[in-house]
């Protein structure tokens, strides 16, 4: 029997921009798994591939949230495109008499973009402002266009799904700008939208077990632990899906509202709500960094 313990977000409707693969999907799925309605939202449809061209599709992704027992609702959607973010949320308020819950930022798109060990006067402009265009310009278009319907309700959950929760330099000008402009996005938004019962906050994953970074060392997820050979610091790696709790916890909490404004992690939300990896695994990536004197995330 399905009870508001075991189904938490039931009857709330949270919207995942960037979901076709890694946090995104997990997150997406997490919360259909709590019970919510989720609009899966991204460039990947099934049949058209985006220009990452990777197999993963929004369709696959909304298929796995009513797998796990929430409603999963496929859009398509380019969040650098005003016109499309004006028409999801239409979309969104009109399927569901004005209702929004949770907004999760997740457009990324910025892998093949980075270009590390390289000046930033080196590289190719072009890369460093199309990655803003992606991880900045879209997050702030889709609040722009989501935020006025939790406000009209008086109530609702954004968060920035970035990489860190400190304003330290990450190895590349144009990624550090993109990745603490969603901590500060988060702070920001925070700031005007208390006086509406809003809250906005970001989160990080660890060391990221993503399909793309499997890819990249040539594993799977039953042989990950191959590509310690070649990264050692991959043994301290976490899948999407601890993200995706940590989401799903954040937006069952009714004290969420006292976070808002802060940079969080996958690490000590897991500690914070006692939740582990999909694996068993309780990967800490803050106390791996200490020990191992690599920057604090």
């Amino acid at each position: 029997m399905e009870t508001l313990e075991t189904k938490p977000l039931k009857g709330k409707v949270a919207v995942v921009a960037g979901s076709t693969r890694g946090a995104g999907r997990a997150i997406a799925v997490m919360l259909g798994a709590a019970g919510a309605t989720v609009y899966c939202t991204g460039r990947s449809v099934r049949g058209q591939k985006s220009d990452i061209n990777r197999p993963e599709t929004i369709e696959d992704t909304a298929d796995m949230v009513t797998e796990r027992g929430g409603v999963g609702i496929p859009v398509k959607c380019d969040h650098t495109v005003e016109a499309q973010v004006k028409a999801l949320f239409e979309r969104v308020s009109e399927e569901q008499n004005g209702q929004l819950d949770i907004l999760v930022n997740d457009v990324w798109g910025g892998e093949h973009l980075t270009h590390w060990n390289v000046p930033f006067w080196e590289q190719f402009l072009s890369d460093g402002l199309l990655m803003q265009e992606r991880a900045v310009t879209s997050h702030l278009m889709t609040s722009y266009y989501g935020v006025p319907l939790m406000v009209q309700q008086g109530s609702g959950l954004v968060i920035e799904i970035t990489d860190g929760s400190t304003y330290r330099y990450r190895g590349n000008l144009y990624y550090s700008l993109a990745k603490i402009s969603g901590i500060h996005l988060a702070e920001a938004m925070a700031a005007e939208l208390s006086p509406y019962n809003v809250t906005a906050l970001s989160v990080t994953p660890g060391f990221l077990r993503s399909e793309q970074m499997l890819a990249h060392f040539g594993v799977g997820e039953d042989n990950w632990q191959d590509a310690v050979a070649k990264d050692p610091h991959f043994i301290e790696s976490e899948t999407p899906y601890l993200i995706g709790q940590a989401v799903a916890a954040l937006a069952a909490d009714p004290k969420v509202s006292e976070k808002s404004g802060r940079a969080l992690t996958s690490w000590d939300l897991s500690d914070e709500y006692g939740f582990s990896d999909i694996d068993g695994r309780k990967p800490h990536w803050g106390n791996y960094a200490k020990k191992h004197g690599l920057p604090l995330p």
